[in-house]
C-alpha cells in the first residue's frame, strides 16, 4: 500500500507548501498530493481553496490575483503560496505526484506544463496522477491526450463513478475512507481501477485500508503512516 502525503504533509506543516512538501519527503512517501488554481496572470498556484483567507492573510478569490500579487502574501505560519513548477522542481521525480485540479480551466494548461517537464527532465507520464471532483476537466484531458493516469476523486462510493471512470478510461479512483467498505474496494478492483482512500490520518482506518488491499492512503500524517 502508497502512502501520499495530503498536501505535502498537512499535520505537520502548513498544507501546500514547499516546506510540507518537504517534509512529507523526509518521511520517504511514495506519493505527494497537492491541489492547484489559475491564477490571474496564467500561473499555475499550488493551493486548497478558492479564496486565500482560510490558509493566508490575503483575503479574496485566488482567481482575481496575479502571481506578482500571490507572492506577497504568506501562510499564517508564514510560508509562501507555491507554483506548480517550483512543486516539479523541488520534487524532481522523487516520488509519484498527484495533482487535484481544483480551479476552473486548471486542466489543459497542466498538462501542457507536465509536458513540458516529461520532456526537458526526469518526470515520466507515469509519475503523475490528475484528479478531480470536477470530472468535466478530467474529460478535457481525455479530449486531447491519453497519456496521463487521471484519477476520479469522489465523495460518493456509487455505481455513478464507475460509469465515469469507465467513460474516462481513468486510471483510479479516490473515495473518502469515511463512507468505504470493503465490497465497494472489491467492486472497483473488480472493474479495474487502483483505489486511492482520502483522508487517512487514524492508525485504525490505516490498518483497515491495507487489510482492503487498497493500491493507496492519502494521509496528513505520512509520518504515522509510514
Amino acid at each position: 500500500m502508497k502512502i501520499f502525503g495530503h498536501r505535502g504533509a498537512a499535520g505537520l506543516i502548513a498544507e501546500n507548501t514547499l516546506e510540507s512538501i518537504t517534509a512529507a519527503l523526509e518521511h520517504g512517501v511514495d506519493g505527494i498530493e497537492i491541489d492547484v488554481h489559475r491564477c490571474k496572470s496564467g500561473e499555475l498556484v499550488v493551493i486548497h481553496d478558492n479564496t486565500l483567507q482560510r490558509t493566508t492573510n490575503g483575503q479574496g478569490n485566488v482567481s482575481k490575483f496575479t502571481w506578482s500579487d500571490l507572492k506577497k502574501f504568506r501562510t499564517i505560519e508564514g510560508y509562501m503560496i507555491p507554483l506548480l513548477d517550483q512543486v516539479l522542481d523541488l520534487i524532481d521525480a522523487k516520488c509519484v505526484l498527484n495533482i487535484e485540479l481544483k480551479g476552473i480551466g486548471t486542466a489543459l494548461p497542466t498538462i501542457e506544463l507536465l509536458e513540458k517537464y516529461i520532456k526537458n527532465s526526469s518526470w515520466k507520464y507515469d509519475d503523475f496522477i490528475i484528479s478531480s471532483f470536477d470530472h468535466s476537466q478530467l474529460f478535457q484531458i481525455k479530449s486531447v491526450t491519453s497519456k496521463f493516469n487521471l484519477g476520479v476523486l469522489t465523495e460518493e462510493n456509487s455505481t455513478q463513478v464507475l460509469k465515469i471512470a469507465k467513460e474516462l478510461n481513468a486510471f483510479s479512483v479516490h473515495p473518502p475512507v469515511t463512507t468505504l467498505t470493503k465490497d465497494e474496494v472489491d467492486l472497483m478492483h473488480q472493474e479495474g481501477y487502483q483505489v486511492y482512500v482520502w483522508t487517512v490520518n487514524d492508525k485504525t482506518l490505516i490498518d483497515q485500508s491495507k487489510s482492503w488491499n487498497v493500491e493507496g492512503i492519502i494521509t496528513d500524517f505520512p509520518n504515522l503512516a509510514k
